[in-house]
């Protein structure tokens, strides 16, 4: 069964930090892109980041380029997301996904999610 899971997700302070992370099972991970996705209340799923096969490529959105971080791990099946400098508006359920090309023309595989709240 392929199964993506995500956890890290929590309650923030602005400004503060929170790693994400997704271990994947039931495909050979090293062959798949990762991606990051995100979506709040009223409104749709937005792309936030995704990394190659091997990690050697990255590419984020304009609205968290500089203050989040995407990696991988092929030895442990996992890709992480790492949010410094946590804003309110980056309060959404956060999701990763899996895509056997890159660039990504689809993701086939996705998570259930892990809640990101910023608040003070």
């Amino acid at each position: 069964q392929v199964q993506l899971v995500e956890s890290g997700g929590g309650l923030v302070q602005p400004g503060g930090s929170l790693r994400l992370s997704c271990v994947v099972s039931g495909f050979t991970f090293s062959s798949y892109a990762m991606g990051w996705f995100r979506q709040a209340p009223g409104n749709k799923r937005e792309f936030v980041a995704r990394i190659s096969f091997s990690g050697a490529s990255t590419y984020y959105a304009d609205s968290v380029k500089g203050r989040f971080t995407i990696s991988r791990d092929n030895a442990k099946n996992t890709v992480y997301l790492q949010m410094n400098s946590l804003k309110p508006e980056d309060t959404a359920y956060y999701y990763c996904a899996a895509s056997s090309r890159w660039p990504p023309f689809e993701y086939g595989y996705w998570g259930q999610g892990t809640q990101v709240t910023v608040s003070s």
